[in-house]
């Protein structure tokens, strides 16, 4: 018995409609792309909302609490957003306090308007 399976693409190369090879993903794509992913997210969009309108960086639990949602799962989005660099994040005894990368922003900007120029 055979089984007519496509094999897994494991480069970062991508097709085009057409067969062309549309090239490799450069670093630069890499890093926009997971800032993109990491916004796409309606809870995490609004968490940099938040995180933008704060002078001072703002206390896990003052974030937990403007969301109807339970500390893991803001732990988790607050974890996301770290990673693609977004955010930063302090620890002040037991408290994890997180701010605005606002360099990360401009940078974001400016990798969406090179694309598209």
């Amino acid at each position: 018995m055979t089984h007519d399976t496509e094999p897994a693409v494991t480069t970062n190369s991508q097709i085009g409609c057409c067969g062309s090879d549309l090239g490799e993903q450069r670093p630069v794509e890499a890093t926009l792309l997971q800032a993109l992913k990491a916004l796409a997210d309606p809870t995490r969009l609004r968490i940099v909302g938040l995180l933008a309108q704060q002078e001072a960086p703002l206390c896990v639990c003052d974030i937990v609490a403007a969301f109807p949602l339970e500390q893991p799962t803001i732990s988790h989005h607050l974890r996301v957003l770290r990673e693609a660099g977004l955010v930063t994040s302090q620890k002040h005894g037991l408290w994890a306090f997180y701010s605005m990368r606002r360099e990360a922003i401009r940078q974001l900007t400016a990798g969406m308007e090179h694309i598209v120029s």
